[in-house]
Order: structure tokens, then C-alpha cells, then sequence
């Protein structure tokens, strides 16, 4: 079977490397730049085994509608694996293409607009299919269907590096402009049953997790779809970080260092996000031998066995040494990769359209399977419950 996969970044590169451990898989890994592929080619050697043959590296402009139509013509499944800018024209043109897909894309536009063009082609697209949201919005429909009268669901979660160096406490395992996306992008959230737009980074909260220490967690817009797909009275999302990060943060905002809005220096017409975001590529980047972490934790509240009960799953992951694989590129990526294999061995038939990733969780056998291939990977969850007062 053909699998296309459309970028080849920090995640995309490792997406291509699990996918290439399949010998009943031919992949075409594609990006923009040569740079990029070169990072795939290298990762491919630590997955592929007796992959010779059955990957080919393309640079091509995935931005393109009608280049995305070539590269997908032959392929039986797409990975989109691209900045969240150009994420849903790209998935559009797939779709267009009559082909399906499994997607990781940051974008900031509502991927369900593409259900009805989906369900016209035939074709099945899960978007949002990473740690979080992806595995998140997994976990968040199957707990809250594990209480009765599930009256609130919440979900935490960051990527950080294990040492922490000022000034920014922070560095990203992909690229600065989409965490600069999870900064500036209002964030929905569900209060009282009834959909809210918050500003992002407020709503603050020192938090201590086990494995981790004491970390800060504020807004974002990481609740996606299950705004409107969860019918749970109260749901926000929040990002993790050291603390520091966010006042830091929060003072570019103020003096306008994010803003799309052109100005003038030195003679040139210039965005102050273009120019904050490469300045970050160099401070944020990991050096050789810095590891990161993810943490996550998702509960949910509600009746059962006639008491008030909290239920949750947790994850707690570390930089793979063995491989070289960021933690943060693991857990994003190996969601994506078993829902690709499952929509391969037709686990999914009968699923059309737009997918949302927690219909997927409301599939007992799917979630299983995906969280064995996490586990497979060194990537595991801790399930738990306690009584509420």
C-alpha cells in the first residue's frame, strides 16, 4: 500500500520513520525544502530495517492544490503533517483528490467545513491526530462516557525541556510560529453549556504533577472539536509550562511582537511575527544532547457507582535517546501513525467524512489499539480515579 506523507519537519520525519517499519508500506515522504527531507532520510534509517526500495524523498510545493493532486494521485492513504497556515487548503485538495487522510495540522480554521465535500468523495480524513489535540479528544470521549451525568471535562498538557534555562524556560520541538499560533489564537471553551471565546493565556494555575514538579498552566484553544462534538456542560484546555514562561510571553503580546500587521524598519515593510518567530528558531531550538518531556492529563467528573468521581489518564514521556526522537515529536506523531495503520487494515470502514478524533474514542477497540501502539513505543498512560468531596 502507497502512503504520501506531506511534510517531513520535526514531527513529519518521524511520523515517515514509524511508517517505514511497515514492510507492507511504500512511502513517499514530500516538503518544501531539501533540508527537511534530509532530516526524514536520516530517521528512516532508525525505523526502516529492509526499507530499501520502498521510500522515496520528494521536494515539492505542498501548498499547491494541484501539486498535492499529483503527489496524492497513487496513494492510498495521505499524512498531513504541515504548518497550520496552509493545513486546511492542503487537506481540501486531498479530499478534492478523492483520497483519505490523517492529519496533524495546527489550523486554525474549522476542519469540519470539509465534512460534507468528504462524504461527497468517499473519502475518511481524521484531522487534529496528534498528542493533543488528537490522543486528548480520544481520551476525553471515553472518559466522560465512564461517569454518568459527566459534568465536566478538563485536559493539561505541554511539551518542556527538562532543563530549564532562562530566559524563555521553553524550547519547541517544532516550529516557533505554531506555538506562537497557540498563544495568540482565542480560546473556546464550554461553560455552563454554553460555547465561550476566552483570551488565550489567562485562567492561570500553578499545578504540581507527579514526575514533573510545579509547572503553570494557562488557556489555549486546544479544546478544538470537542467544543461542539462533547455535550458536557463544562470543558477548557490549558498548556504547561515552567513558570516564568508566560509573563515573558505575555510582554512580547503587550508591545506587539506577534502582530500579522505590517510596519516599517530600516526601510523595509516587515511583520513583527515573522521576525519574532525567526529569532525564536535559535532560541527555542534543542541542541544536541538537551531532552524534553510531554506531560498530559485528562479527566473528566461525574456519577458513578452512586458517588461523585473524578477519572483521568495520565502520560508522562521522555526524549528517546536511543532513537533521537524529541518526546514531543513521539507522542504527536505515533497517534497519527496507528490511526493510519488502522484506516489501512480497514478499522475505520464505515467511518465517512470529517472524523473528529474523539468519535474515535467512543470506539473502545480503536482507542485499545491506538494505546498499545503507544505503549509498543515506549509511550505509556496511567489510568486512575478517586471520589470527589
Amino acid at each position: 500500500m502507497r502512503v504520501t506523507i506531506l511534510g517531513s519537519g520535526l514531527v513529519g520525519s518521524v511520523i515517515a520513520a514509524d511508517l517505514a517499519r511497515d514492510a507492507r508500506l511504500k512511502l513517499r515522504v514530500v516538503d518544501a525544502e531539501e533540508n527537511s527531507l534530509d532530516i526524514a532520510r536520516r530517521r528512516c534509517r532508525v525505523g526502516r530495517g529492509r526499507a530499501r526500495g520502498r521510500l522515496a524523498f520528494e521536494v515539492a510545493d505542498a501548498g499547491s492544490p494541484r501539486e498535492i493532486a499529483r503527489l496524492v494521485a497513487d496513494a492510498d492513504l495521505v499524512v498531513g503533517a504541515l504548518p497550520s497556515r496552509i493545513g486546511l487548503q492542503a487537506m481540501r485538495a486531498v479530499i478534492e483528490a478523492g483520497r483519505s487522510m490523517v492529519d496533524i495540522s495546527f489550523m486554525p480554521e474549522d476542519f469540519l467545513c470539509l465534512d460534507r465535500l468528504a462524504r461527497r468523495r468517499g473519502v475518511t480524513v481524521v484531522p487534529d491526530c496528534g498528542v493533543a489535540p488528537g490522543l486528548s479528544n480520544m481520551l476525553a470521549a471515553a472518559l466522560a462516557h465512564r461517569v454518568s451525568r459527566c459534568s465536566r471535562v478538563e485536559i493539561v498538557v505541554g511539551g518542556l525541556p527538562v532543563e530549564r534555562q532562562g530566559p524563555f524556560q521553553y524550547k519547541a520541538a517544532f516550529s516557533p510560529i505554531d506555538v506562537i499560533e497557540e498563544y495568540t489564537r482565542p480560546a473556546r471553551v464550554v461553560e455552563r453549556g454554553r460555547l465561550v471565546v476566552r483570551p488565550p493565556m489567562t485562567d492561570s494555575e500553578m499545578m504540581d504533577l507527579p514526575g514533573v514538579g510545579t509547572v503553570e498552566a494557562f488557556l489555549t484553544d486546544g479544546l478544538r472539536s470537542l467544543a461542539g462534538t462533547l455535550k458536557v456542560p463544562t470543558m477548557r484546555e490549558r498548556t504547561l509550562r515552567w513558570p516564568g514562561h508566560a509573563d515573558l510571553i505575555r510582554q512580547l503580546h503587550a508591545i506587539g511582537m506577534f502582530s500579522t500587521r505590517e510596519v516599517t524598519a530600516g526601510g523595509q515593510r516587515v511583520r513583527p511575527i515573522d521576525v519574532t518567530s525567526r529569532l525564536l528558531v535559535d532560541q527555542w531550538q534543542y541542541g544536541p544532547g538537551e531532552a524534553d518531556l510531554t506531560v498530559m492529563r485528562v479527566w473528566a467528573e461525574g456519577r458513578r457507582g452512586g458517588h461523585d468521581m473524578r477519572v483521568w489518564w495520565d502520560l508522562l514521556d521522555h526524549h528517546d535517546r536511543s532513537s533521537g526522537f524529541s518526546s514531543m515529536s513521539r507522542t504527536t506523531a505515533f497517534p497519527a501513525t496507528s490511526v493510519a495503520r488502522q484506516m489501512l487494515a480497514g478499522r475505520l470502514r464505515g467511518l465517512r467524512g470529517v472524523v473528529a478524533p474523539e468519535r474515535l474514542g467512543q470506539r473502545p477497540a480503536i482507542l485499545k489499539r491506538v494505546m498499545q501502539d503507544l505503549a509498543d513505543r515506549g509511550v505509556h498512560l496511567r489510568a486512575g480515579a478517586t471520589r470527589l468531596p
